[in-house]
Formats: structure tokens, C-alpha cells, sequence
């Protein structure tokens, strides 16, 4: 059985342990993580997908429950690999999304900010913020939609999900090297598209 953190804050391992015997614990997990399941499925299928494709991630983590690693501690990894792997079901849906934004300016990729504040920003801060700026300008919505599917999973993750490299591994179930090899291939892409360097590593 897995131990609460010195805060004495019952961490995602123990909720979901505990939830093979009471089911009922799992609404903890739901409530902590939903928003931000639901926000990246958005911003990857556009909102008339996402409640659908977010509320499936928590059913299918539910019925799995017993599957997961309680020594990952944190189930945000987890929750995302279900969620990614549901994206990739609507993957024409989500390339007509690219290039729908792609022709519109890419206005309703992600929240706006400014290509300043995203250039002052570190790490994965910045990866989100400069894919936001530069989303304005359409050129990143047409560089996503031309990624195959694998690739632009890895990077969405790392970007707009916010894990790093070995989550977003764990998450889709690749090796570390495939991650890397596919994020430095996306890096590729966008650095191209968008005549700028974008560090998507943390």
C-alpha cells in the first residue's frame, strides 16, 4: 500500500489503490485532473469532441484502475496516454482542425499570448507559450496537421500537457529513445514552419 506525502495530501497512487476497494474514491482522481484532460483534448479536437473524448479518458482509467503503476505516484501521465490514445481514434478530425485554424489564422489554437512574454518565458512555459503566439499566425495550425499523428502526440504532450520526455514515453507506452527521436523531428517541423528555434526539451 502506498503512503500519503509528508503534507499529509493522499497522493493519485493512493487514491486509485484505494479505489479498488471503494470505487467511490476515484471521483478524487476525476476532480484533480478532468480540467486539465479536458483542455488538452480541446485544444488537440476543438471543444465539440472534447467532454465526450475527456469523460471516456476517466472511464477507461476507472475500469483499468487495477493496471496502474502505484510506483509512478502521479497519475497525470497515465490519464494523458488513455487521452492521447482516444485523440488518435479522431485523427482526421484533428488534421481538419489544424487545417481549418491553418486557414482562419490558427485564432482558437490555445489561449493567446504575447511572442514577448513567450520569448521570456522558460521551459515548458515557453514551449506553450511561443506554439500559442505563433499559432496566430496559421503557419503552426499547417505544421501540426502535416505531423504524422505519432510524432505530434509526443510534442503535444511535452508542450500543452506539460509532461517531459520520459512521462510523455510512459504515457503513450514507447521507449524514452523513440520519445526523443519524435519530439526532435517535431522540433524540426516547427522550427521550419515557423522560421524560429522552439526548445521543446525540458
Amino acid at each position: 500500500m502506498t503512503q500519503p506525502d509528508i503534507t499529509g495530501v493522499e497522493t493519485d497512487a493512493d487514491l486509485i489503490e484505494q479505489a479498488g476497494r471503494a470505487p467511490e474514491r476515484f471521483t478524487a482522481i476525476f476532480d484533480r485532473h478532468y480540467q486539465a484532460i479536458y483542455q488538452y483534448v480541446t485544444r488537440r479536437l476543438g471543444p465539440d469532441l472534447a467532454e465526450d473524448v475527456a469523460s471516456e479518458t476517466f472511464l477507461i482509467a476507472f475500469d483499468r484502475r487495477q493496471s496502474f503503476d502505484a510506483d509512478h505516484g502521479d497519475a497525470r501521465p497515465w490519464l494523458f496516454g488513455i487521452a492521447s490514445n482516444l485523440v488518435a481514434r479522431h485523427v482526421r478530425a484533428e488534421s481538419r482542425r489544424y487545417q481549418a485554424l491553418a486557414r482562419a489564422g490558427g485564432q482558437d489554437l490555445g489561449e493567446r499570448r504575447g511572442a514577448e512574454d513567450a520569448l521570456a518565458d522558460g521551459h515548458a512555459g515557453a514551449v506553450a507559450g511561443r506554439l500559442d503566439a505563433a499559432a496566430a499566425r496559421g503557419r503552426l495550425a499547417e505544421a501540426l496537421a502535416a505531423l504524422p499523428e505519432p510524432v505530434r502526440a509526443v510534442l503535444l504532450l511535452v508542450a500543452w500537457a506539460g509532461l517531459n520526455q520520459q512521462e510523455a514515453a510512459a504515457a503513450l507506452g514507447i521507449p524514452a529513445g523513440t520519445a526523443r527521436s519524435r519530439l526532435h523531428r517535431a522540433r524540426q517541423a516547427m522550427r521550419q514552419a515557423l522560421g524560429a528555434e522552439i526548445e521543446t526539451e525540458r
